[in-house]
């Protein structure tokens, strides 16, 4: 570890300016020179302190923020936000509860219904049933019912195709004719589609890398099949999918509302090197719709310039300056609320009794409450439209004070400057959702779909190739689109894959997810 400090991110000129602000003028000029360097030093000292305890929150501290109850009940139905993951944002509980804890048990859960029954009757012992009193024959008067959530292991087995072959007897020279065979994933492959359809699963549903899945198969069924073969299994998949991405893509770009995010993935570049190339997997998505994931090598504008062409709707994104000077000349750029809010729970973090900072932090989670009433209430967007204009536009102008004046007190490059800084520079972007029914506050639905990828590339590592790159990625734009949209993935891809390379071009928009979605017996054209 070096033993070099960082350096610092301000000038000593800043410095001296925050001094200013903290006295007044002529008490400023009055103090000696020594006195200054001892405030200026002291300056530096607070902002070095900062830094450390920002960084043991970073490496010791929780993932996330952490959030009082009240706080949790407006987070609890924004979207992209879950019950699960509202729960970890929470403190935790004591393993063993205090006297004056009083927890109500939330009762038995309801298995799903959609889970099929399969009863089991437990009939009583000869001696109950015979009447101890009169010795005579008792009759069954009902059931005392409980249910347990069961499981049938997989069970793997060869299935055998026996193609029928037909020829007349009469007429030797019209041949042997045999029944077609139905069409398939990969074709002479060693596996059925189901075991295709589930090393996919697995690895993008399941974060199972292709090593421990080989090792599994080995174990159950005696059969060694490579990484190398299941990779290839994978990747013609992917190969499958590009197309139908493509129809995925000019839908979602004709769309009005597009939210952007992206993560980066390590690449083997095989150049010999023995190091891994940091790519990059851009998603773009529509609440409620369509995820796309798009791979490039490098972090620049010219992803989503390239992926979303002439967009004209909303796009809504984090502050990052690629989003910028992209689409067509009516696009409209948003900015997310939630990373605004982040940067000041960071300086709360930092300082729980800066009272600015947990002020603003208390006026952004009204403008979410804001928004929490009005999915209670059940509203539209023109309702919810309504209801923001009515209380979010005045509270607007008291956040947008409330941090100019943190800024102006703030220490220069601190955790609080900087959340004031972020904010104010994408205030008009924040402040979209005003004109803008259809605008979410946060990107959090954004962020959601790439929690997939962080906990697969935990495990995956990397992807095998830059000509593997948009395989995987097409590969995840279904599941994530499946997951948003409802649908069971290997449902979907039972339905879709086998005989795809074959199906035209031109009617793939038949074969979407969101057209699957939308049919309710799923893909009838075929």
């Amino acid at each position: 570890m070096s033993s070099t400090l960082p350096s610092f991110p301000f000038s000593e000129s800043e410095l001296i300016e925050q001094l200013k602000s903290q006295l007044a003028e002529p008490l400023f000029v009055a103090v000696s020179g020594r006195l200054q360097q001892l405030a200026l030093a002291k300056l530096k000292i607070q902002v070095l302190e900062e830094r450390l305890r920002l960084v043991r929150i970073a490496k010791y501290g929780a993932g996330s923020e952490r959030l009082s109850d009240a706080q949790l009940e407006l987070l609890e139905l924004e979207p992209g936000v879950t019950n699960v993951e509202v729960q970890a944002e929470s403190v935790r509980e004591p393993l063993r509860p205090s006297a004056t804890s009083r927890h109500r048990h939330p009762g038995r859960q309801e298995m799903p219904a959609h889970l099929p029954r399969v009863e089991r009757i437990l009939t009583c012992s000869p001696e109950q049933c015979v009447c101890q009193g009169c010795g005579k024959q008792t009759v069954v008067i009902g059931y005392e019912e409980s249910a347990q959530l069961d499981v049938e292991p997989a069970k793997y087995f060869v299935q055998v195709t026996k193609r029928e072959k037909r020829a007349c007897r009469r007429c030797e020279d019209r041949g042997v004719v045999s029944a077609p065979l139905p069409p398939r994933i990969i074709e002479k492959c060693l596996a059925s589609d189901q075991i295709v359809i589930d090393t996919v699963v697995r690895k993008y549903c399941d974060h199972s890398p292709l090593y421990r899945q080989s090792a599994i198969l080995e174990r159950d069924t005696g059969l060694e099949i490579s990484r190398a073969t299941l990779d290839g299994w994978v990747l013609r998949v992917g190969e499958l999918l590009i197309p139908m991405v493509a129809v995925m893509r000019r839908e979602l770009i004709g769309s009005s509302y597009i939210q952007a995010d992206e993560t980066p993935v390590d690449v083997q570049m095989q150049e010999g090197r023995g190091k891994n190339h940091q790519a990059y997997l851009w998603q773009y998505g529509r609440p409620g719709g369509t995820v796309l994931f798009d791979f490039r090598l490098g972090r620049g504008r010219d992803g989503p310039k390239q992926f979303l062409g002439h967009f004209e709707g909303i796009l809504q994104s984090d502050g990052y300056a690629a989003y910028d000077q992209i689409g067509g000349p009516k696009i409209v750029h948003a900015a997310c609320w939630a990373h605004a809010r982040r940067y000041f729970c960071e300086a709360v973090q930092l300082n729980p009794k800066d009272a600015a900072a947990t002020q603003i932090v208390a006026r952004m989670d009204e403008l979410f409450a804001i928004d929490a009433e009005a999915r209670h209430q059940g509203f539209d967007h023109a309702g919810r439209h309504a209801l923001r204009q009515e209380k979010a536009r005045p509270l607007m102008n008291g956040i947008w004070k409330q941090i100019e004046a943190a800024r102006s007190s703030s220490l220069p490059a601190g955790a609080l400057s900087k959340a004031c800084n972020y904010t104010l520079t994408l205030w008009e972007k924040l402040a979209s959702f005003l004109e803008y029914p259809e605008l979410e506050l946060s990107n959090n639905l954004a962020e959601n779909s790439m929690r997939p990828v962080a906990i697969g590339r935990k495990n995956w590592i990397h992807i095998g190739s830059p000509r593997a790159g948009p395989k995987v990625a097409a590969i995840l734009s279904v599941v994530e689109s499946c997951r948003r949209l409802k649908l069971s993935v290997r449902d979907y891809l039972a339905a879709v894959l086998p005989g795809l390379a074959d199906f035209s071009i031109q009617r793939l928009a038949e074969l979407t997810p969101a057209a699957w979605a939308s049919s309710p017996s799923g893909c009838s054209c075929r």
